[in-house]
């Protein structure tokens, strides 16, 4: 999970367009929290939750800046990409179903509040994917 999360991080600061995202400053444990946040989306242990916070944290940090669909596909197109530089894509159904849930998240749960993020509701829990999709709640 670091390794895919050390990738697309590495793809994402050499595009010109998604590393505005990043302008601003991040985390310097941002690639640990993702992928702890990964793990956690796709049945993994709560550990994104115990130590970092809630959905609505992640929501909120990614809401607020407008609409922006270019940089919504180049940052797919960076997360398809990091799953080949982290080893996993001779797996074609698992690089399908990863790619799946990211343009997912992408484009719906971190899209949902484009212009004023405290319209993000409070307790809203991490979405959970498995190899069919989202998993109801």
């Amino acid at each position: 999970m670091l390794r895919l999360a050390d990738a697309w991080h590495a793809r994402v600061m050499e595009d010109e367009i998604v590393s505005h995202a990043f302008s601003h400053g991040f985390n310097p444990a941002h690639t640990e929290r993702l992928a702890a946040y990964w793990a956690q989306a796709w049945g993994g242990p709560a550990e994104f939750s115990e130590k970092y916070g809630d959905e609505s944290a992640v929501v909120r940090m990614h809401s607020g800046e407008g609409v922006h669909e270019e940089m919504d596909r180049r940052a797919i197109d960076c997360f398809d990409q990091a799953l080949v530089d982290a080893g996993l894509g001779d797996d074609k159904q698992l690089c399908r179903v990863l790619h799946d849930y990211f343009a997912w998240t992408t484009t719906v749960t971190m899209a949902r509040y484009p212009f004023d993020r405290s319209e993000v509701p409070d307790g809203l829990t991490i979405p959970r994917w498995s190899w069919d999709g989202l998993v109801p709640e």
